[in-house]
């Protein structure tokens, strides 16, 4: 039945994708078969064999010891300050981000990161059918972040045309940036962490493929990143305040989404007898179900899709996490797969924000097609839970 209703689900997404599509008749097949097929074959390798279980476990053990080192430096000028028996979020879950960061900008100003990210790229561009530059930006906006990777094609950004400007924007907010996986691995577990961050590359390509289908002529796809000469310590610092940003910025949304989500359960609580919550997740609930959550758990289900969507996926994770809610394993896979992506309304003005503070005219355009960018990039979520559905 599980089969059935996963072979429903991806005929729903890609008929939900074909419906905007720019051009239907442009879309080329052959590579987002080639694509569909790798999401399988690499869901089976890190869900269901022990070679992959190893591969997650060294992930998993990377981050774990990335974390430890971190929470010296947190507890150094925040020691004591946690509640006794209870996780301070700020402290415990986004100020190692400070310490990511940091580890990425060395990483980068060394030429460890750029070297993989063009070499990475390349290969996908093989399997993609598309060009450098998107599959360049795929591989760096799953490292330097949705936003911090358009500074890195500054140089380029005024010569890109809409229709490409489109598939790098979704396939930005399809992933998520590597400095806040750890964040992610406190919270859930990190094979679906790192299923989902596999699965997000070719996800987002698949959905651009759909929605925004075009060939890349071969002259026009030069590649050409922007590497900052900086003295070491000049960059180190950049990237600690940059990290410190990043951990702030998400702490103050969070405080905003969860209090107005709080404000908005009580009010529909008072007024009709159901949560804001509850609400969304019978709306939602019909989704939950196609993607393989079981019908008695789709309510609150596609409550918690719909919370990650509207606010972003760190309430969702709370919510998820540290709420009363008790749910399947298969329903946990999924969900946690489902969260791992920066699709949310928020991402689109961090979207916006970043491409319009380096090209004014580029970021209008982003900002003319951003509902299309988040309809995108949900898909994506959709369609890897769908995914990761069919092997619980």
């Amino acid at each position: 039945m599980k089969f059935l209703i996963g072979v429903v689900s991806l005929a729903v997404i890609f008929l939900l994708a074909l419906m905007v599509s720019n051009d239907r008749r442009a879309i080329r097949y052959r590579p987002l078969v080639t694509m569909l097929f790798c999401q399988f074959v690499l869901a089976a390798l890190l869900l269901k064999t022990s070679a992959g279980n190893k591969i997650i476990a060294v992930i998993a053990g990377v981050f774990e010891n990335l974390m430890h080192y971190a929470s010296e430096g947190v507890n150094f000028v925040f020691g004591g300050m946690q509640n006794p028996g209870q996780i301070t979020f700020f402290i415990s879950v986004l100020l190692p981000i400070v310490f990511i960061s940091a580890l990425i900008g060395i990483l980068q100003h060394w030429g460890i990161l750029n070297f993989l990210i063009r070499y990475i790229g390349l290969g996908l561009s093989k399997i993609n059918g598309m060009g450098r530059l998107e599959s360049y930006n795929a591989v760096a906006s799953a490292i330097l972040g949705q936003s911090e990777v358009f500074i890195s094609l500054k140089q380029q950004l005024g010569k890109i045309p809409q229709h490409r400007l489109y598939t790098l924007c979704t396939s930005a907010m399809s992933t998520v940036s590597m400095a806040i996986v750890g964040a992610y691995m406190v919270m859930l577990d990190p094979r679906y962490v790192v299923t989902a961050l596999v699965l997000n590359l070719f996800g987002g390509f698949i959905m651009a493929s759909l929605l925004n289908p075009y060939v890349v002529d071969p002259a026009e796809d030069l590649l050409e990143v922007v590497e900052e000469k900086q003295s070491f310590f000049e960059m180190l610092s950049e990237y600690i305040m940059d990290g410190f940003k990043v951990a702030v910025i998400v702490g103050a949304m969070l405080i905003g989404f969860i209090a107005l989500i709080a404000l908005a359960n009580a009010l529909f609580t008072s007024l009709f007898g159901i949560s804001f919550q509850h609400v969304l997740g019978y709306i939602f609930s019909p989704l939950a179900f196609l993607v393989g959550v079981p019908w008695h758990e789709a309510v609150s289900a596609g409550g918690l899709m719909a919370t990650k969507i509207v606010s972003n996926e760190f309430v969702a994770m709370i919510d998820l996490t540290q709420g009363d809610l008790k749910f399947s394993e298969r329903t946990m896979a999924i969900l946690s797969v489902f969260m791992v992506s920066f699709a949310n309304f928020s991402s689109i003005g961090i979207i916006v924000g970043a491409i319009k503070a380096l090209n004014n005219d580029q970021g209008n355009c982003a900002a003319r097609f951003g509902l299309k960018l988040l309809y995108g990039s949900t898909l994506v979520s959709f369609l890897n839970a769908t995914i990761v559905g069919l092997f619980y």
